[in-house]
Parts: C-alpha cells; structure tokens; sequence
C-alpha cells in the first residue's frame, strides 16, 4: 500500500460513525427521507455520504466489490486502511457493493440471501450526483405512513432489475448517497408510478 494515497478519515473515529451509521439506520427506516451526513472526511472519488457510510458499515468481515468507476489506487488504499475491508472481485462474495447510477441496470449475482437468513444479502452503496431530478415515484411499505414521493436520477430500467433481485424476504438494500446526503430503499419497500 502507498502510504501517500491515505487520506483522512472520521475526526473522531467512534462517534463519527455511530453518527453515520444511526444515519444509516434512519434511511433504511423511513425510505425516502433524506439524511444529511455533517462533519464527513472527503476521499477523492467519494462523496462525503458515501465515504462516511464506508467508514461506519465495512470492516474485516465485509467484503466490498467495487464497480470500475470506482475501482481506483486511492479508494483502494483508503478502504483497506481505514476500513480493514477486503476487496473482492467477485459479486456473489460482496457483502456491499459501491456502485454508480451508470451500473445499475445488471445486479445480477449479488447475493440475495436466503429465506433462512436474508439479512446475509449484498448491500449496495450507490453514489449519484444528486438525489432528485428522475421520474416522480411513490415509495410505500414499512417506515412510511402513507406514500414518499421520490424522484431519483436513475435509469427507468433499474426499477425493473431491482424488482427481478426482490423476493421478499430475499433481495437487496440500497443507500443511494449524493454530496452530504443519502437515501435508504429496504427491500421491503414498493416502487410505484407518482400519480399526475
């Protein structure tokens, strides 16, 4: 490892990320509301939301895939440093996944868990360069009461491919994080066109 690629990370190292990993929590909760991340290091290539949600939830037992995009010596070595996350080139070994809206349309062989123990699916981290600006959709399910309107920048092909990798209560969970931001999708939620 290249001593001179580190970068730093939380201030301080312990409630730094039980704040970003409470964020975190409170995504997957209330889908759809989002949380903002304050006070978050910076890593060439990350947003501070995603680097932060690295920092709190990857560690020696998670191993991470990386989409190409992301796959650089910088977030290599601070990952592994940091983290102490291996790095695996396989999907179906990924406990995350970091992924960027341009790869979202094949989740195929991420591991969807099983009906025994289907918290031991892939989480997917995936970075965008905002949180609005998509197709107006309606989140529903747990966490929230009635309807959270959401429109994110995302291909309409992925809802598609997401509902493919759901079988409740297999399926995958996504953080979709952008600048100081994120967004929780629990598997369990449903997607639904906005009513004009």
């Amino acid at each position: 490892m290249n001593p001179q690629l580190l970068q730093p990370a939380f201030t301080d190292s312990v409630l730094d990320a039980q704040r970003s990993f409470r964020a975190a929590l409170n995504a997957l909760a209330g889908p759809g509301v989002i949380q903002t991340l304050h006070a978050t290091p910076s890593l060439e290539g990350l947003a501070p939301a995603t680097y932060a949600l690295c920092l709190a939830l990857l560690d020696v037992d998670t191993p991470l895939w990386l989409a190409p995009s992301f796959d650089t010596p910088t977030i290599r070595a601070n990952l592994a440093f940091h983290c102490g996350c291996a790095l695996t080139t396989r999907r179906d070994a990924a406990s995350f996944a970091l992924l960027g809206a341009d790869d979202l349309l094949d989740l195929s062989g991420f591991d969807l868990g099983n009906d025994r123990y289907p918290d031991q699916s892939c989480t997917l981290l995936v970075q965008l360069s905002r949180l609005d600006g998509g197709a107006g959709l309606n989140w529903r399910g747990p966490g929230i009461e009635h309807a959270n309107p959401v429109s994110l920048p995302v291909a309409d092909g992925f809802w598609r491919e997401r509902e493919r990798r759901n079988e409740f209560p297999r399926g995958l969970d996504l953080f979709f994080t952008a600048g100081h931001d994120l967004i929780g999708l629990p598997r369990s939620a449903r997607i639904t066109q906005e009513r004009v």
